[in-house]
């Protein structure tokens, strides 16, 4: 009987460290929607204005074909002979490419806000409002490839326009609404959730603090509106994720914060300028982690000479942990916290550095602008965009440290520039016998030779190619 005591108390305190989870109560009730025969639940309410100022935007871009005409092979006997007069409609054409994309009115006046994707390089935008056959032609009011906005105006009054709603107030679940023209077939809206808040990383616009959500975007809806339940716009609608082009529901909309600042920049000035810290940043990740100590923020890892950072005292290997007072959590959110300042205006900064925190206080200059040092067809080669080689630009494109000479930031389609073979992203390093390392020797070297031909040497990837400019 003892014995069997004892076993009887080893079982029991056995089980005195037993797991117990945590249960809800049990379901007492369930609500049934209301069955009325004359009700019906519905968000017409939520999006019937909304609905009216999303547009449809057409563009129209000429594409033209290669040059052929003086080929030699159009002037072979053997091939007329063996292709006939077929041979000479072989040759391509000069074409129009379309494209369709959405717009949202911002006011009654015809300001219209879009993706700059849609309209960048159309050489005609064509606007059609909700429910009318009638087409206005756009002018472009001011655009901006890094955040991929841009600002478009129709000649018309008294318009259906949106309010804007703070996207800091958004919340993982709230119910939002996607409005564009997919695919072309009209107007049309879709229903989700947001998925998520604050993406970046995902390689889509050098700005990058997008609303997720699983609302359908589909192509066509680019530059449309997500709007909450209240009709208010919290984004514009720009990208999807997809492996098929088709949507998986994960859409991307830039934040109406975001919107806000750069349509009023872009209406007012026709440009966006934005402050400038003049540093090369990286996430604390893999064996930074242990350098410091998992501590969130952006690692300084260049820092251009002259800038705002290097007046203030900031090193490389700095932490930046706060701008004014605001906490970083990572180098895209630093990037995107210091883009919303304007050039001149003063910053505190909290960096760690040896393990102490220390406070900078800095004012920001202006960010370069990559339409800046443009070479315009007057100054020696039509369509040639370029800009200076800084430590932002090295990082971005995995340029060596010790490379000099000015960058080719775009290179106009059809353009004297695309004739001759430069591409964006070569490295212009030397212009007959000058050495080029800024956009001043650049300037110089192309006065002393304008309107004679000059020999380059380009810097492509690490290989070092010649362009004869006639």
């Amino acid at each position: 009987m003892k014995a069997k005591t004892l076993l009887l108390s080893a079982l029991l305190a056995g089980n005195v460290f037993a797991f117990e989870v945590a249960e809800l109560p049990n379901i007492t009730e369930r609500e049934t929607p209301n069955t009325s025969q004359t009700k019906i639940y519905s968000y017409y309410n939520s999006i019937k204005e909304a609905k009216n100022a999303v547009v449809n935007i057409s563009t129209q871009k000429k594409v033209k074909a290669p040059n052929l005409q003086a080929h030699p092979l159009l002037n072979d006997p053997f091939f007329k002979q063996f292709f006939g007069d077929a041979f000479g409609a072989m040759i391509p054409k000069d074409r129009v490419e379309r494209s369709l994309g959405s717009g949202v009115i911002i006011s009654n006046d015809g300001y219209i806000v879009t993706n700059n994707h849609v309209i960048d390089g159309a050489d005609k935008i064509l606007v059609s409002l909700p429910e009318s056959n009638k087409e206005y032609e756009a002018k472009v009011i001011g655009k901006d490839s890094k955040s991929d906005l841009a600002i478009i105006k129709i000649q018309a009054n008294n318009l259906p326009f949106l309010k804007f709603a703070s996207s800091n107030d958004l919340q993982v679940g709230d119910v939002v609404f996607a409005i564009g023209n997919p695919f072309g077939v009209g107007e049309s809206i879709t229903q989700g959730i947001i998925s998520a808040l604050n993406k970046n990383g995902i390689g889509i616009n050098d700005y990058e603090n997008f609303i997720q959500t699983d609302a359908s975007i589909n192509p066509g809806n680019s530059g449309g509106a997500l709007v909450d339940s209240r009709g208010g716009l919290i984004g514009i609608n720009t990208a999807i994720l997809s492996r098929t082009g088709g949507n998986h529901g994960i859409g991307f909309a830039i934040p109406s914060e975001m919107v806000k600042k750069i349509s009023k920049s872009l209406i007012e000035d026709g440009v966006i300028e934005r402050g400038y810290l003049g540093i090369s940043i990286q996430d604390v990740s893999g064996d930074l982690q242990e350098v410091y100590k998992n501590q969130k923020g952006a690692v300084v890892i260049a820092i251009e000479k002259d800038s705002p950072a290097e007046k203030s005292g900031l090193k490389v290997w700095d932490l930046i942990v706060k701008v004014n007072n605001k906490e970083i959590k990572g180098a895209a959110d630093l990037k995107n916290i210091i883009g919303t300042f304007n050039p001149k205006e003063k910053v505190t900064l909290n960096i760690l550095r040896d393990k102490k925190e220390q406070t900078l206080h800095l004012t920001l200059a202006k960010a370069p602008n990559e339409q800046q040092g443009s070479i315009k067809e007057n100054s020696g080669i039509a369509g040639l965009e370029i800009g200076a080689l800084n430590a932002e630009n090295k990082s971005k494109y995995g340029i060596p440290n010790n490379i000099q000479g000015v960058l080719v930031t775009n290179v106009q389609a059809n353009s004297k520039a695309e004739e001759l073979g430069f591409s964006r992203g070569d490295i212009i390093i030397q212009i007959e016998s000058f050495s080029i390392s800024d956009l001043k020797s650049f300037n110089d070297a192309m006065s002393r030779y304008k309107g004679q031909t000059k020999r380059m040497l380009i810097n492509r990837n690490g290989r070092i190619l010649s362009i004869v400019a006639r």
